[in-house]
């Protein structure tokens, strides 16, 4: 991207954005491929490594077993780091990824299934890179969350010029799929995902 298309984006704090403040900032960050769930939700539970000695031992005794809700806080912290393709900056602080853009609801009445829905607001009407931008955003949602979320990243309306093509590109698995074996664009991605606990 040798030419950068808004040169000049509206920039929020990093202290105006939404966050939930916890007291066990203290306490050692132990990573893994989880991320924020790392410490509520086994690993085991969706994402087994016949490696792991937690994987086998991790079963018995527990009284955690009930599901822990997962809300919109935690998916804006999810995605609210990614960083922006054109600019050294995060999507949260270029309001890209917003938290009232952000909704949780059940597939069905009584249905395991939930439905992730997050709208992206690109910088600019135009942008060349928001398709790249939607993509990094379902990406990071779907490696941090179990598999009982359906997730659905759309461009919002009104914020893009070709958000209808854009949105029917982001909810196309084998699009999806083949844009994920590009070496080129895999590279984008990870490079977005740094400041993430997981990259792709």
């Amino acid at each position: 991207m040798s030419e950068t298309l808004n040169a000049n984006p509206s920039i929020r704090n990093a202290s105006d954005l939404p966050s939930r403040r916890r007291d066990n900032n203290a306490q050692p960050s132990h990573k893994s491929a989880l991320g924020l769930f790392s410490s509520t939700i086994p690993a085991s539970a969706y994402l087994p490594d016949p490696f792991s000695p937690s994987s086998l031992s991790d079963s018995e005794g527990s009284d955690d077993d009930a599901e822990e809700p997962i809300d919109e806080q935690e998916i804006y912290d999810l995605i609210s780091r990614i960083s922006d393709p054109e600019h050294p900056l995060t999507l949260g602080s270029l309001s890209v990824v917003n938290l009232p853009d952000i909704s949780i609801a059940p597939l069905a009445p009584g249905s395991p299934l939930t439905v992730l829905t997050v709208l992206v607001t690109p910088t600019i009407t135009h942008c060349s890179l928001a398709t790249v931008i939607g993509l990094g955003v379902r990406v990071r949602l779907e490696q941090a969350l179990p598999p009982r979320f359906r997730v659905d990243v759309r461009i919002k309306e009104g914020t893009h010029s070709t958000a209808e093509q854009v949105n029917r590109q982001l909810a196309d698995k084998e699009r999806v799929a083949a844009a994920l074996e590009n070496n080129t664009l895999v590279g984008v991605l990870r490079k977005m995902l740094e400041g993430c606990d997981t990259a792709v």
